[in-house]
């Protein structure tokens, strides 16, 4: 035999709900939905953006990094600051290759200038034209098949060494004044770390 529980009579001060009419039923599920998405919808699209951009940004560093000549293109203002390169404005065909070793470090630059932005840069440097000396290409061989550049052709050529203590960077300057009123300017300085 089992004993049933009796059950509670309703308080006649308290009535009991009315039943949900279909239109309220409706709204109730309608905002409930809408509470749902926004809940997990709005935090997904938001990771699946961030993923998107994330693994944008690792295949761009991922070509920068991989290059194996000069990138078309600036350097980094830090990469300019570090080697001490002041690309002047305005300057065309401008290019950059770095490398980096537990010995050496190295930012390959190029551009071409005009003659104001070619003092400009030299003054940046810390030289001026006159330390420039006629048919001198200071570019070793090998960076220049690191970088592509044939700087044994037509010139006339200009260049100098701008040597300077650790960890001031030194910087082998060949300029190409073959267009006296846009040379073309090529630089390797390098570091040691």
């Amino acid at each position: 035999m089992t004993d049933t529980l009796p059950h509670r009579p309703e308080s006649p001060d308290r009535p009991g709900r009315p039943a949900e009419d279909r239109r309220h039923m409706i709204r109730r599920r309608t905002l409930t939905l809408i509470i749902i998405v926004l809940l997990i919808g709005v935090p997904a699209g938001y990771l699946v953006i961030s993923a998107n951009q994330s693994r944008d940004s690792g295949r761009d560093k991922e070509a920068k990094y991989a290059a194996t000549g000069l990138t078309e293109g600036w350097p980094s203002k830090l990469q300019r600051r570090i080697y001490e390169v002041p690309v002047p404005v305005p300057s065309d065909e401008v290019a950059y290759y770095e490398t980096n070793n537990w010995k050496t470090s190295r930012l390959y630059v190029q551009f071409e200038t005009t003659g104001a932005g070619l003092d400009a840069f030299l003054a940046g440097v810390g030289v001026g034209r006159e330390d420039l000396e006629r048919g001198k290409i200071v570019i070793s061989e090998r960076d220049q098949r690191v970088t592509g550049w044939d700087l044994g052709g037509s010139g006339p050529w200009w260049g100098l060494v701008h040597e300077q203590e650790n960890p001031a960077p030194t910087q082998d300057i060949v300029v190409d004044l073959n267009n006296p009123d846009y040379p073309m300017v090529y630089v390797v300085s390098r570091t040691v770390p």
